[in-house]
Parts: C-alpha cells; structure tokens; sequence
C-alpha cells in the first residue's frame, strides 16, 4: 500500500548533476593510489566535546588505534587510519572557510596497513548504555540523541540526498545494502522502534530497488522503504521527519521528544561496520564531482588531503578553488592541503566557468520570492534585513535559528543577494555575544562570591575577637563575692570617717545658751542616738 507523504513549503529544483559520478563504481583510495607521505586526522571532527590526544610524536600506530578521546561522554572517540608512526601532534589548517587551526595528529604510514584486533561487540546482552559508549568509543557519528530514550515510536533513516552533485549516499545503499539494512536493524533494536521509514527521493531507482532488495532478504518487519518526492532540501532530517511522518519538530527540540530519531545511511553502515566487524570508522565514501575528468566516489582514509583525492579525478587546468560540500550548501576551503574527516561527503573542484562569481549584489525589493521558498516557513527578507541592519534581537524573534542554511533563498533572489552568508553572519555574532555574556556574568558572580566571603570571614573574625574578650572579662562567682564584699568595707570606713569628723566637730555659739535651749538640745540628741541604735541593730539588706 503506497504511503502518505506530507508537504512542506517552498523547496527547489536545481539540476542535479548526478549521472556522471554515479557511472563509476566506488573505488578504495588504496586501489587508485598509494597514501600520500602524512595523513592529518584533526582531533576535533564536528562531534562535539573536546578531545585530548593519546599518541605523542615517535608512537607506532596500528590501523583503528584510539588516538583521541573526549574528555567527557559528549566527545566521539578519533582512530588511526593507518598504521604507520606519529610524526607529530600539533596545530594545523582545518577543513573550514575560516582557516583556523586546530590540534591534530600527524601520522607518517608504513604502507602495511596492520589493523588492530577486531572483534565484534554483543550488543543485546550490553544493552542500551553500553552500546551508546562502545560507539562513541568506535568513533560513529551517532548524534546527540543517539539512546536518549530506550523507546521510539518512528525511526527515520535519512537516504534522501537531494543536494546535487553528491552521490555518496547514493552508491553506498546500491552497492552495499545488505550491510546498510544490518546497521537499520541494529539501530532498530537497540532504540526498540516500532517501525522503521527508510526515505529515499524517487530519482534515485537503483538504491531504491537494492535497499528492498535486500530488506526483503532479510525479512524485517514493519520497515519499509519510502520513494518520497524529488525537491531540495527533502535531505534535510528535520524535512524528511515532516514528509514521512508529518510530525514538525521545532529547532529548539529534540526529535526523541516526539518519538521519532533519524540517522542516514551512512551512518546506519558504519554502525554495521562498528558491532558486527568491531571495525572503528577509519574512512569515508566522498564523492568528488566538478571541474574534474572522471568525477566518482572513493572511499578515502580519514586525514587525506583533499589535492589526493582531486588528482585521483584528473583535475581540469582552470579549476581555480575546492569545495567541501554540494554547491548549495558547501564552503570554499583556505586550501586543498585540508584534510578528509568524518563530516567530508563532497569535495567539489571548482573553476569561473563552472561555478561563475556572483553578480553585484543589488537592494532587496522585497519581492517575497525567497519567502515562497524557504522550507522553514521563515521571512527571508525580514531576516535579511535585521543581520544587515545588526538587529539581532529582532533577528531572534523571527526565528533565526530556525533557518536550515539550505540556500533555496539566495537561489531565488532576483537581487542576487547571498541570505544565506547574512544569516550564518547574524548567528555567529549572536552565539559570540551570549558566550561573552555567559562569560560576564560568572566573572560577576565570582566577584560577588568574593565579596561575600571576605565579609563573612571579617564577621566570622569579630564574633571569634567578641568571645574572646568576654570571656577574657566574665567576672566569676568568687569575683563577685570579693566585690561585694570590698564594697561593704568601703561604705563602713565612710561612715567611721564622717563619724569620725562629726566627733572632732564642736558646735559653735553654745556658750550663751538658756536652761530651757540645752534641754531642747539634749532632748533632740537623745532622739538621734535612740534611731542610730535602732538603724545599727536592724538586719542588713543586701544590695
């Protein structure tokens, strides 16, 4: 029973470009030529994480060595591609339009190709856990999400390569299906999906009839392969999820959190090769297509330079730069010494004719062409707009991120505008301002928690000083007594003083006096001595 296919917006149809380098079966690189004298396998291969060198220059390497590790579960592990001796662990050129340089091992091959042992891994008794680790260890570009959940409604297998002139994908399922539908299974049982949608576009007949060829020799149940429409950019995973399943996942969310994962071909391949062979990812099928006389697919070593594989192909005179990618999406390298690395799937040989420089670029007249093209039901123009204008808050709230960088805006545009180097421009800046903000923002809270410690220790230091002075000045019971007691002695040697000065006193003017004024004086005197004896024998109080 035919399948529904859900639509999205927009989409092109640029010439594909595909018959000539799929006239050619896929070739080893070993088999066209020998390995040039240094293969350079760049520690960071678009997997995420930071790696840290194994080797150091001197080491002997055997073909899949472990030479780079993350330093955590988020880094994917980076292999030898050859036995042969380290000459070097250092900064050299990467395969991106900026030039950076990155660490990298420089291996010198010995032409023996000695492989490690290779042994198969039992991932039904390792479970899920286990077998995510041993193929980040192997080096297979799982993604992200790769055992997120121990359960998937829908699993996407990725074989729509709708950008032209790449072909890799393409000739792996008609020429290794079998080992293509091993790794599908695999995955399907490890991620206990319920079903399985194999989706490739229907101009591609030949994988399309090996891949049902070979799915029906194994006899998997409820997997089925999809001949979806023919459109770029249907290869995008996010775009195929909607065709096959009609489930939209925002950019901001994982596909696990709809129930549907989705890994490509290639990928599916090398986890056959990883479990069932035990062999690491030591290589990859590139094709290489362009200003060249025999464009075909060769499975290259990892950490051969690009030049190697455009001499295999007879590179035309006027091919004046290399491309790693298709030419919708692909980026102009600094240089062809770059090396090959897991992400290269296409390296373009690039001339004047063949790949001509833009046009001026001229005002955008707001034609609404890239809007009616954008598959991610963006405002191109709006967009265009915001990055020239540096409003990236604005930028942001169209939705920037959404945009895949598939190009179909910049292929439309009258104006002959690049969209597409704005947006990556808009993006970069953005994600620079938030990691300074980020960075910012933990220095102030640093600072902060400096502060607040140097107030607590001096708070903490005047309790201590308080304490030890109180108790320094804690009069004691004993204390007290003395005290009291000293203090009743001071009031009595008061009281025998003025009793005593009171005593050396005589009253003046009492020489005169009548009979009647000294008896007065008497009475008075004897009433002073009667409340002096009564004060002296009353019980003392105590204070």
């Amino acid at each position: 029973m035919p399948r529904q296919f859900f639509k999205f917006n927009g989409g092109v149809m640029p010439a594909d470009h595909k018959a000539a380098s799929t006239s050619l079966p896929i070739a080893e690189f070993a088999a066209l030529a020998s390995l040039p004298g240094e293969l350079v396998i760049p520690l960071q291969q678009g997997n995420g994480g930071s790696l840290r060198a194994l080797v150091e220059a001197g080491t002997q390497v055997l073909k899949g060595q472990r030479i780079g590790v993350g330093y955590d579960d988020t880094g994917t592990a980076v292999h030898a591609s050859t036995s042969g001796l380290v000459k070097a662990v250092e900064m050299r050129r990467m395969p991106h339009p900026s030039g950076l340089s990155a660490l990298c091992v420089v291996i010198a091959p010995d032409g023996e190709e000695r492989w490690i042992t290779r042994t198969p891994f039992d991932y039904r008794r390792a479970g899920l856990a286990a077998t995510r680790d041993y193929l980040r260890d192997a080096g297979v570009l799982v993604g992200g999400d790769f055992g997120a959940t121990g359960q998937l409604a829908t699993l996407v297998i990725n074989g729509a390569e709708s950008e032209p002139r790449i072909t890799c994908d393409d000739m792996l399922m008609r020429e290794r299906a079998d080992g293509v539908i091993q790794g599908i299974a695999i995955l399907r049982e490890v991620l206990r999906a319920s079903e399985v949608l194999i989706g490739i576009e229907d101009n591609q007949p030949e994988a399309i009839a090996a891949m049902r060829a070979a799915l029906a020799k194994r006899g998997a149940e409820n997997t089925q392969v999809a001949a979806v429409p023919a459109c770029y950019p249907t290869g995008n995973a996010r775009l195929l999820i909607r065709v096959l399943t009609g489930i939209e996942v925002p950019h901001s969310r994982r596909f696990a959190d709809y129930g549907v994962e989705c890994f490509d071909t290639s990928t599916a391949y090398a986890i056959y090769q990883a479990i069932t062979l035990g062999q690491p990812m030591v290589s990859r099928i590139v094709t290489v297509a362009g200003n060249v006389e025999r464009p075909r697919n060769i499975e290259a070593p990892l950490g051969v330079p690009l030049r190697a594989l455009l001499a295999l192909c007879g590179p035309q005179a006027d091919t004046n730069r290399v491309i790693m990618g298709g030419p919708m999406m692909g980026m102009t390298m600094p240089g062809d010494e770059v090396p090959v690395v897991k992400t290269t799937h296409c390296v373009l040989a690039g001339s004047p004719a063949l790949f001509p420089p833009p046009p001026p670029e001229m005002p955008c007249i707001r034609c609404g062409d890239c809007a009616r093209a954008c598959p991610a039901d963006l405002q191109p123009f709006e967009l265009y707009s915001f990055a020239r204008a540096r409003q990236f808050g604005k930028a942001q709230e169209y939705h920037l991120f959404d945009c895949i960088e598939c190009g179909c805006c910049t292929y439309v545009c009258p104006s002959k505008i690049p969209l597409v180097d704005y947006y990556r421009f808009a993006k970069s800046e953005i994600l620079a301002r938030q990691r300074d903000q980020e960075f910012a923002d933990a220095a102030r809270e640093r600072y902060q928690f400096r502060l607040l410690r140097a107030e607590r220790e001096k708070q903490e230091k005047a309790a201590r000083l308080a304490t030890k002075a109180a108790a320094a000045h804690a009069p004691t019971a004993e204390d007290a007594k003395d005290a009291k007691d000293t203090k009743k002695a001071l009031i009595a040697a008061a009281i025998a003083r003025a009793r005593q000065q009171k005593e050396q006193v005589t009253p003046a003017n009492i020489d005169a006096l009548t009979p009647e004024q000294r008896a007065e004086i008497a009475k008075i005197e004897a009433r002073r001595e009667a409340l002096q004896s009564s004060a002296k024998t009353a019980p003392p109080q105590d204070e």
